[in-house]
């Protein structure tokens, strides 16, 4: 929440998007990033999708704009997600968005097993 007291100005790498359904004129889901590309280049997605919205391509749209955006930036090298050990609609998504599954790691929060996924730069 102190990200948000303290921004001065719209910065999509801090505080990302909202996800608003046109017909509905609904808040949906968000997507952005946990911050600027890294030192080497890597810019990380992450999006969520309301459960009733779920199943009907939104996440997928989100993730596409969050790579499109990602790359409009000349520091990004690479772009990198993570998502649960397991095969869920997140990593369908992701896949979907020309992702592959690079590697597990442990996810500092909750010291759980997660999957990290990369997508070439072309």
């Amino acid at each position: 929440m102190t990200r948000v007291e303290n921004g001065k100005e719209a910065d999509p790498w801090r505080f990302g998007f909202a996800v608003i359904h046109k017909i509905d004129n609904m808040l949906i889901g968000t997507g952005g990033f946990p911050g600027p590309p890294d030192s080497e280049g890597v810019a990380e997605i992450a999006y969520g999708i309301a459960p009733a919205y779920q199943g009907k391509g939104y996440a997928t749209e989100v993730a596409n704009a969050l790579i499109d955006f990602a790359l409009s930036d000349a520091r990004v090298k690479k772009i990198r997600a993570h998502t649960l050990a397991e095969v869920n609609p997140s990593t369908r998504v992701l896949e979907k968005c020309g992702f592959k599954k690079a590697g597990e790691t442990i996810d500092p929060e909750n010291n759980l097993p997660i999957w990290r996924w990369e997508r070439p730069i072309k």
